[in-house]
């Protein structure tokens, strides 16, 4: 017999509150009908998830595997329960978007705003993924639509269209000789080159931008001196304005975020810093209008450009 719900929910408040006293209070339930819960769920796997002192609970080693799992169930079954609820008050359904960062920092939240003010029937789930986690919920059928990088990742099993462009910047402070040098004007181009010999700021290494930039950088017979990683693009403007070195990024969001920091953004000369967005769906997939309106719409904002 499967552990029931609301004892896994439970049990996951204990865990992050290190204590089954405050997870009690927290679910609304008395403390003996708790440890009487957690001892069901104990018996049932056959192991001890916690170990009990006076200053509360630790996880044992069966407990830190189990959370993880616990966790994603309870997402799912909230998942579950929003979607059946909108079927329930005559909604649509729930469409799952995943996208890269750089096309959720520049176009896709004005489309999406627009498609949804024009389709209030249809609840839109955005999350923000790297490329090859996007193709792998899309084959998985974990994701209804999904935005990724033109050559970043295989594509096979989808079916892919074109969406938007965007091309790939060097992130300056004001004193660097190559933001004096572009200071010009604002769309002056530096070469990749000339920053190969800086210290570098990137995203870390599972995005499609750092494996272009690293072909690249092979191609030039360079190293990419990589000295600071991190997840996001604030971040690595943040790092440039510490003056640790400088960032790479795609243009319009690094301009969106570095401007109001004071730094210097110019767009890579190379052909290759363009890269191209495309809009990805699963094969044979069921039919579903709702999804087939989302597609529509964003194919005719991109051709709008």
């Amino acid at each position: 017999m499967l552990p029931d719900i609301d004892s896994l929910a439970l049990f996951v408040r204990a865990a992050e509150l290190r204590s089954l006293t405050k997870a009690a209070e927290a679910s609304h339930i008395g403390l003996a009908a708790a440890s009487r819960r957690m001892a069901l769920l104990e018996h049932r796997f056959k192991t001890a998830l916690f170990e009990r002192s006076p200053r509360g609970v630790e996880l044992t080693p069966a407990g830190a595997s189990l959370l993880p799992h616990a966790k994603a169930l309870l997402v799912e079954i909230n998942q579950m329960q929003a979607d059946m609820r909108d079927h329930a008050e005559g909604s649509k359904g729930a469409l799952r978007i995943l996208a890269n960062t750089s096309v959720i920092t520049e176009a896709l939240p004005d489309d999406l705003a627009s498609f949804a003010q024009a389709n209030p029937d249809v609840r839109l789930v955005v999350q923000e993924r790297w490329s090859d986690e996007i193709v792998r919920a899309l084959i998985a059928a974990e994701a209804d639509i999904g935005i990724v990088v033109q050559g970043g990742v295989a594509t096979d099993g989808l079916d892919v269209y074109p969406y938007r462009t965007d091309r790939l910047a060097a992130v300056l402070r004001g004193g660097h000789p190559l933001a004096s040098a572009a200071a010009r004007a604002a769309s002056d181009t530096v070469s990749f080159l000339d920053v190969l010999d800086d210290d570098l700021i990137a995203l870390e290494s599972g995005s499609s931008m750092m494996r272009l930039l690293a072909q690249q950088a092979v191609i030039a017979e360079k190293t990419l001196q990589l000295r600071v990683q991190v997840r996001s693009f604030e971040a690595v403007c943040r790092m440039v304005q510490s003056g640790l070195g400088t960032g790479l990024l795609p243009y319009q969001a690094a301009l969106a975020l570095g401007t109001a920091m004071g730094l210097v953004v110019r767009p890579l000369a190379e052909e290759w810093a363009e890269r191209r967005m495309l809009l990805c769906v699963k094969q044979q997939r069921p039919v579903n209008s709702s999804l087939a309106l989302l597609l529509e719409h964003l194919r005719r904002a991109s051709a709008r450009g």
